[in-house]
C-alpha cells in the first residue's frame, strides 16, 4: 500500500508513514486561526502524542488495504513539509469503480496553488492505481472555495442531493461534482 503515491514539480502526494509526525503535528499546529465557516482553523493537538499518531498511520494503512478510505498526506517535496491531505473514499466497485473524495490544505499554505495542484494529482492517481472510474466531490452549497477548484480541475457540476448530509443538526443539502475517468 506504501507505494500508492504521486508527485509533482512541487508535491508529494502519499500515505503518511510513522516518520511523518513531527512535520504533520508542527504544521497543524502552525494552522492560523478559522478563515471562514468551513476552515477548522487552529485545533486543539493536546491528544496528538507519537503514539496517538502510530494508531492513525495503523487506521489509515488499514482502511487503503481494505479499499474502503485512502487518505493522502500532501507534502512539499523540496523539505517533505506536511501541507495537508487528500481523502478518497470508495463508494461502491465492481462495475461502478465509484469514489467520493475529500481535500484540505492547511490555511497557512492558501493562495500558492498547492490545492489545484495537489488534486488534479490525486484524482490522476485514484483513475490510473486505484482504478476508479468515477470521482465525486460532495460540496456545501455556500462553499465558494472547494466549488472553484473542483471546477478548476475539471470536475462537472452534477446534480444538488438534497438533505444529502447531516450536519449542524440538520439534514443540509449539498452540491455534487463529477469527474470520469478518460
Amino acid at each position: 500500500m506504501n507505494k500508492i503515491r504521486t508527485e509533482t514539480e512541487r508535491l508529494v502526494i502519499r500515505l503518511i508513514e510513522e516518520e511523518d509526525y513531527s512535520s504533520w503535528l508542527t504544521q497543524y499546529e502552525n494552522r492560523l486561526p478559522s478563515q471562514h465557516k468551513y476552515d477548522e482553523g487552529k485545533l486543539d493537538m493536546s491528544i496528538c502524542t507519537k503514539e496517538w499518531f502510530r494508531d492513525l498511520v495503523t487506521k489509515h494503512h488499514q482502511m487503503a488495504e481494505d479499499d474502503k478510505v485512502y487518505v493522502f498526506g500532501v507534502f512539499r517535496k523540496v523539505d517533505n513539509t506536511h501541507i495537508g491531505f487528500i481523502d478518497f473514499s470508495t463508494i461502491m466497485r465492481e462495475e461502478f469503480q465509484w469514489a467520493r473524495f475529500g481535500y484540505t490544505i492547511h490555511n497557512h499554505f492558501w493562495r500558492k496553488g498547492y490545492g489545484k495542484e495537489a488534486v488534479k494529482a490525486a484524482i490522476n492517481l485514484a483513475f490510473e492505481k486505484l482504478n476508479y472510474h468515477r470521482i465525486e466531490a460532495h460540496i456545501n452549497l455556500d462553499n465558494i472555495a472547494s466549488i472553484k477548484l473542483a471546477e478548476c480541475v475539471g470536475m462537472v457540476y452534477e446534480c444538488t442531493r438534497k438533505g444529502f448530509i447531516y450536519e449542524d443538526d440538520k439534514w443540509t443539502d449539498q452540491l455534487v461534482y463529477f469527474i470520469n475517468a478518460k
